[in-house]
């Protein structure tokens, strides 16, 4: 069965039982043993799943982590979890201690429908502070399902994991921050903005009244950039609907247009389904992205001679550009979502090959 029909069906699970559930080992059972069994692990075979596992912590004897999950008898991550009204943010420092012990790459903290996964991105065998990757039951989403396939028994790749771990993490960070200046700008943000073209001391009350324009200006921007971005939107898709699918139209770009470009996370998103795939003939180093008006371009060495695929995001259909001869025109497949670009694979390592 689908991994996401399974994960549908946990949801309908969690919204039926949870109010009925008191304790944390109940959550365990109702909730987080079902989603071990979904990844595709026996949670009734010891030699794949160890309930009660025990990390000895120096002189202190005798400390358990609630699960480790083992494949091919290798622990590769362990699960901490708590009752479900907790939040899943907090209480890691016990996740911590035994990360460090249990010899595992990834740590899970969970309340039965947040799952937090942790790894060593920043000091080697030292668990990160912040998740690189979340999913949540009640709010399930393809991108996030699909990063989630690779922690199942069937088709876990700890070094796929990991080449995009980095990225994850970090671009969910920057974005985190991002939001925090737009909803309140901090000094070092208004003095980075204004100290380019106000030459006056910027004084205490100064700076409270340019924190509110830089407030109004932020949110502005990025409604009027929505706003070009849905009216754009409406003009491709128009075009899309007079001329057959797989009619590739050449593109103009307007280098005065860069500052309306807008990368989306599902660009992003569909940039590491990508990377993964050719992830598996080549170096991630070389592939590369440039985003445009009016596709998001995947390239090999960062050579638009050498085009892998563009991703056409900006419109109510989804579109991959395949490549099969660099020389040659794209041929579009519609996308129903971010997960059908797997389907390509076999064309991506293709159009890698014409270029080697």
């Amino acid at each position: 069965m689908d991994l996401k029909i399974k994960l549908d069906q946990l949801h309908q699970k969690v919204i039926g039982l949870k109010e009925q559930i008191g304790t944390e080992e109940a959550t365990k059972n109702a909730f987080v043993m079902p989603f071990i069994q979904i990844l595709g692990y026996d949670i009734f075979n010891p030699t794949e799943v160890v309930p009660e596992y025990i990390c000895d912590i120096g002189t202190k004897k005798g400390e358990k982590v609630d699960y480790v999950i083992k494949n091919n008898e290798e622990p590769i991550f362990i699960i901490e979890c708590k009752h479900w009204k907790e939040s899943a943010d907090v209480h890691n420092s016990q996740l911590h201690r035994y990360y460090h012990v249990s010899k595992t790459r990834f740590g899970v903290l969970t309340n039965g429908i947040i799952y937090n996964f942790y790894t060593d991105l920043e000091k080697p065998n030292v668990m990160d502070e912040k998740p690189f990757f979340t999913i949540n039951i009640e709010d399930l989403k393809d991108s996030s399902i699909k990063i989630l396939e690779s922690f199942t028994k069937k088709d876990y790749n700890l070094e796929s994991i990991l080449d995009s771990a980095e990225a994850l993490k970090y671009i969910k960070a920057i974005r985190r921050e991002f939001e925090k200046e737009i909803e309140n700008p901090s000094d070092e943000m208004v003095r980075l903005l204004v100290n380019r073209f106000f030459e006056k001391p910027l004084t205490a009350n100064r700076m409270i009244s340019f924190k509110e324009y830089a407030k109004k200006a932020l949110s502005t921007s990025i409604n009027e950039s929505i706003s070009f971005r849905l009216k754009s939107a409406l003009s491709i898709n128009e075009q899309i609907e007079k001329r057959d699918e797989n009619v590739n139209v050449p593109t103009s770009i307007d280098e005065n247009n860069d500052s309306k470009i807008i990368t989306t996370e599902e660009e992003l998103e569909g940039f590491q389904i990508v990377k993964a795939i050719l992830r598996e003939k080549i170096s991630s180093s070389r592939i590369a992205y440039r985003d445009t008006l009016s596709y998001f371009g995947i390239l090999l060495d960062d050579n638009n001679r050498k085009p892998i695929c563009r991703l056409h995001f900006n419109t109510s259909n989804k579109y991959i550009e395949i490549f099969h001869n660099g020389k040659d025109a794209g041929e579009k497949a519609l996308l129903n979502n971010l997960d059908e670009i797997y389907n390509y694979r076999n064309e991506l390592h293709k159009t890698l090959e014409n270029y080697n």
